[in-house]
């Protein structure tokens, strides 16, 4: 096995994030469990023996709080994996008063990533987004809506969201993989979690159901591109600011997915959400 790395997960709680935890934890690496729910994330960490932190992505000072234990913790952190996400039910606002999907899922792992980018920069590290096929059947993304305010339902903002899960790892690569930051985003699949379960998308209807179910691949399937991106080495097992499908550049994906010049303004955009410098 290659030298253990400390591996950040966020929504490791729960389906493929506590997948991956528990892989990457038999392999020898020191995983940090990030959740939402204190009491299932204590409990995925206990099983473990690792550690673990909790924060709810839809506040901003829980995501901040979040990162400054992480670089208290940490000299160095060689892998973060934005797993945290979903899709959501009728459309609502969050304590900061985005939309809770875009926030979730897109603003606060924008936050999270560039609070720790000069670790991730001193570490040579790897940040994975776990995005999915619903940018390209669903994304929309419009830089004067974000917030989905002109015309909302829950699967077009979830598609969006991981359109810009796509962009955020193209700008990623584009403004530091010169500096040794790697990136890569991917889709795990349709998985048999807990998605989708408080959503009013027709996707629950998927999820839940237990002949829908039988077409679904179990969390650790789900996990095994997440497992891969975190301990192969870029440029070699895979290419940075590519987005993957079944372990593979994506052959069909939106085509925003590959406009530059919109990464380049969603990260802008998004940095001027967060207040914080555009980098």
């Amino acid at each position: 096995m290659s030298e253990p790395k400390t591996i950040v997960i966020t929504g490791a709680s729960d389906g493929i994030g506590a997948a991956a935890a528990r892989r990457l934890h038999a392999d020898g690496h020191r995983v940090v469990v990030v959740g939402r729910s204190p009491a299932k994330t204590a409990a995925v960490a206990k099983e473990l023996g690792a550690d673990h932190q909790v924060a709810d992505f839809a506040s901003f000072a829980e995501v901040r709080d979040l990162a400054a234990a992480l670089d208290a913790a940490y000299p160095r952190i060689d892998v973060l994996a934005n797993n945290a996400g979903g899709i959501f039910g009728d459309r609502a606002k969050t304590v900061d008063g985005f939309e809770k999907t875009l926030q979730v899922n897109h603003l606060a792992p924008f936050l999270l990533t560039t609070l720790l980018m000069d670790k991730l920069l001193a570490s040579r590290a790897a940040v994975i987004q776990t995005s999915s096929s619903g940018a390209r059947l669903f994304g929309d993304l419009r830089l004067d809506d974000l917030d989905h305010d002109a015309a909302f339902t829950p699967h077009k903002a979830y598609g969006t969201a991981k359109l810009e899960n796509i962009l955020f790892t193209r700008e990623l690569h584009r403004r530091y993989h010169g500096q040794g930051l790697s990136a890569a985003a991917f889709h795990p699949g349709a998985v048999a979690t807990a998605f989708a379960a408080d959503s009013s998308s027709f996707f629950r209807l998927v999820y839940t159901n237990p002949l829908g179910r039988l077409a679904l691949v179990s969390p650790e399937k789900g996990a095994r591109d997440l497992v891969r991106l975190a301990t192969t080495e870029p440029g070699v097992a895979w290419e940075s600011g590519v987005y993957y499908e079944r372990g593979k550049p994506a052959r069909r994906v939106n085509p925003q997915a590959e406009d530059d010049d919109l990464a380049r303004r969603l990260w802008d955009r998004s940095a001027e959400l967060v207040a914080v410098k555009a980098g």
